[in-house]
């Protein structure tokens, strides 16, 4: 053996064995994946295989600064509150069944999958399953996957759906077959997809761990932990303004709901609008016939409230919980020493008429003050519960009177650019479509959403660059020179090359299975791109060789390069969403496995029926 095949040996041997070390650090998860990722960079750097700059190429590659502009457009969508319009929708249809949640994206996410980049769409709709998660008080973890997995699915569904899909129907061309048509590869797509949801609905409830119920990264407690705090948790309650109440024309200060009733109304909900709309009561705020108010009170003040200015009390529903805490919040605060509202009442504090705001809740020596403590004189060291529309709540930072102690996770949800809601949709319809009909690559298409995103104010630069997910772009472009390194040194074509001298004489179904599941294993560690640029080839050269029609195999290889369910480096897609729905390697394992074979099942049933050999 001459020195030049014992070094590419070595080399071959170097590669497999840092593949195998990556691989077992994922499953043993003392290391943080990101973590590891830079430790392969680190080690095809040091070992001369590759170049130092193609080590570290991956910072630059193309799917990387997709995704972070991606990134960006998401938390466009967030700040301007669409993805949490989007969110609300779901969740109304929806409810709060898991199920009937995960019905409802998992096809949302697919279709958008079929027309534009899977990672695109994963990345849109992850500020949606957060919010959603958020509101419901379900577990992200059991979200978040199935989001992936769907998307990827949903890359099945069309010609454009993923690039392997592209690449498969022009090898078909090139060897001067016919290539495939836009919608050839529905079907099996199809049933993957309604099989897929099926399985996944019950495999997340078996094989996923609950998780936090609270996003790791905002530990702020909720709406209802402050209620609970301050003692005000039933104290909720809706009224309506009917035809001869004395309300009509008044204000709160006019008829003294506060100083008169000990009730304090927060929010209006007036109808004959083209919107429903929700809207902070202030000092100058007029009440009309069939106005809907919200109150907190207890039952003996709301009872005289009610037989006084002939009010009509109906009851709170979840709906309407969800909708007051959408446009209404609490914060909780100190006076600063010093505050000149220190030794007056709340009634000559005017917290209303200056703020904007009402306390709901005072508590002195931790504990909570009793109802009635309109006329208590504040004290240093008392803590107030303030609740008021989430503008002016986000405005106490800027108060001089107030040290604000805690703001709930709810918050976060805020829409601090609400009226740019209509631009940020524009702008992601705009990426789509320039997108679906070729006007532009993608990645330029997504960087123009991404910069249109902070030049139209929808997101601010400092907002841009805190919304990179560093720990999944990290992961991403530490992985890609690994696959570079497969591919030089030629581990790839060893395998597969054997793999057709094992397998050449067996039956068009079985090459067909085997071609898929060699496409998949592949898929779990490189680029599906780049594993169908390998293997298409060599599914051409198999039907030819078995003299049979080669659309069958060709459709097994594409369709197998988007079963990357099985680790969470296997695909853009997943890696998006292990920080998001907090996983681990083996959470891919035990739920992508039994997707991957169904897909194949699924998939060996179909071609036969669609595609003849």
């Amino acid at each position: 053996m001459s020195f030049e095949a014992i070094w590419e040996a070595r080399e071959l041997v170097f590669v497999f064995g840092l593949l195998l070390v990556t691989i077992v650090l994922f499953v043993i998860d003392k290391i943080k994946m990101d973590m590891v990722a830079l430790l392969v960079v680190l080690a095809l750097a040091l070992s001369g295989i590759i170049s130092p700059n193609e080590a570290v190429s991956g910072f630059g590659a193309s799917i990387v600064i997709t995704i972070a502009a991606l990134f960006v457009v998401g938390e466009g969508l967030y700040r301007t509150g669409v993805a949490a319009i989007v969110g609300s929708w779901i969740l109304k249809v929806g409810g709060t069944s898991e199920t009937r949640l995960l019905l409802l994206l998992m096809p949302a996410v697919a279709l958008l999958s079929a027309f534009m980049s899977s990672t695109g769409a994963v990345a849109l709709f992850i500020p949606v399953v957060l919010s959603i998660a958020r509101k419901s008080g379900m577990s992200v973890s059991r979200l978040m996957m199935p989001l992936a997995f769907a998307a990827l699915i949903g890359g099945m569904l069309t010609l454009i759906g993923t690039p392997p899909n592209i690449v498969a129907s022009g090898i078909l061309a090139s060897a001067g077959h016919q290539p495939f048509g836009f919608f050839e590869f529905t079907p099996i797509g199809g049933v993957i997809l309604i099989a897929g949801i099926a399985y996944l609905i019950v495999a997340v409830k078996k094989l996923l761990p609950e998780g936090e119920l609270r996003d790791p990264d905002n530990p702020h407690p909720h709406l209802d932990d402050f209620a609970e705090k301050y003692g005000v948790g039933n104290l909720l309650h809706r009224l309506q303004v009917v035809e001869d109440s004395p309300l009509i024309g008044c204000t709160v200060v006019d008829v003294g709901m506060r100083t008169a009733y000990e009730v304090t109304v927060f929010g209006i909900r007036r109808r004959g609008q083209v919107i429903k709309s929700l809207m902070p009561v202030l000092a100058e705020t007029v009440f009309h016939k069939g106005d809907e108010i919200f109150v907190y009170a207890t039952s003996d003040n709301l009872h005289r409230l009610c037989q006084d200015l002939r009010l009509l009390s109906h009851p709170i529903t979840n709906a309407d919980i969800r909708r007051v805490q959408e446009e209404f919040g609490f914060a909780e605060v100190m006076l600063r020493p010093g505050s000149a509202l220190i030794g007056q009442t709340i009634r000559d504090g005017r917290f209303r008429q200056k703020f904007n705001l009402s306390i709901i809740g005072v508590r002195r020596n931790n504990s909570p003050l009793e109802a009635g403590f309109n006329s208590e004189p504040l004290m240093y060291g008392d803590t107030l519960l303030l609740a008021g529309g989430w503008r002016f709540i986000q405005e106490l930072e800027n108060k001089r009177d107030f040290v604000v102690l805690e703001t709930p996770a709810e918050m976060e949800e805020v829409a601090s650019r609400s009226e740019g809601a209509p631009m940020a949709l524009f702008i992601l319809l705009a990426m789509i479509v320039t997108m679906v009909a070729g006007w532009l690559p993608g990645l330029t298409a997504i960087l123009f959403a991404a910069i249109a995103m902070v030049a139209t104010k929808c997101v601010t630069l400092p907002e841009a660059y805190a919304s990179l997910n560093s720990r999944s772009l990290v992961l991403i472009a530490g992985m890609l020179p690994l696959a570079a390194a497969m591919e030089k040194t030629g581990a790839l074509t060893l395998i597969t090359d054997n793999l057709v001298a094992m397998l050449g004489g067996s039956t068009p179904l079985i090459m067909c299975a085997s071609l898929f599941i060699l496409t998949s294993l592949f898929s779990q560690v490189i680029s599906n791109t780049a594993t169908t640029v390998l293997i298409a080839p060599i599914a051409l050269s198999t039907a030819t060789l078995l003299q049979v029609n080669p659309e069958p195999m060709m459709m097994a290889v594409a369709i197998a390069a988007s079963t990357a369910f099985a680790t969470p480096i296997a695909s853009p897609v997943n890696t998006l969403v292990v920080a998001a729905g907090n996983y681990k390697f083996m959470d891919f394992v035990k739920v992508g496995v039994p997707l991957q074979i169904i897909s194949l099942i699924l998939t060996l049933i179909m071609l036969p029926l669609l595609f003849p050999f």
